[in-house]
């Protein structure tokens, strides 16, 4: 069964952390935004499908160490690019289909423990630290798989 994620943001930070879905389609729409996906949790299939309509913003996708982005689908019309610096570890992992349009866009890849301190540096990992700390449990932002 398909299951879709519509991400729209205009103008504003949109970040989804954490244990958030358990969907294989997303569909993520920015303008002059700032858009963060994990899709670090165990409830995320293997095989994941995003369609991007970026327009002046930045999609940052926080992904497990081996995990593998397929990118060749995604155009850019104008300035922009894809950044995964660090690549696949080789130990096998997520399939990550990119579709879509990137313009004057960026698409940041974050992996292992940089994905880690970019989750810990928000205000949602705030927030779920000081929840846990009520409810006498772990924080599942820095690591969804944690249970």
């Amino acid at each position: 069964m398909t299951t879709t994620e519509r991400i729209t943001t205009h103008g504003t930070v949109t970040k989804r952390l954490g244990k958030w879905t358990d969907a294989d389609t997303f569909d993520v729409r920015g303008q002059d935004a700032g858009i963060v996906l994990d899709l670090r949790a165990p409830e995320v299939p293997e095989d994941v499908r995003i369609t991007v309509n970026l327009r002046h913003s930045t999609l940052k996708l926080l992904m497990g160490d081996g995990d593998v982005l397929d990118d060749g689908d995604v155009t850019w019309p104008a300035k922009g690019r894809l950044k995964d610096a660090q690549g696949p570890d080789g130990k096998g992992g997520r399939r990550i289909h990119l579709y879509g349009t990137a313009a004057d866009s960026e698409i940041r890849v974050h992996r292992g423990g940089v994905a880690v301190v970019s989750a810990m540096l928000s205000r949602e990992y705030l927030n779920d630290a000081r929840q846990a700390l009520k409810e006498h449990r772990h924080t599942t932002v820095d690591d969804p798989s944690r249970a």
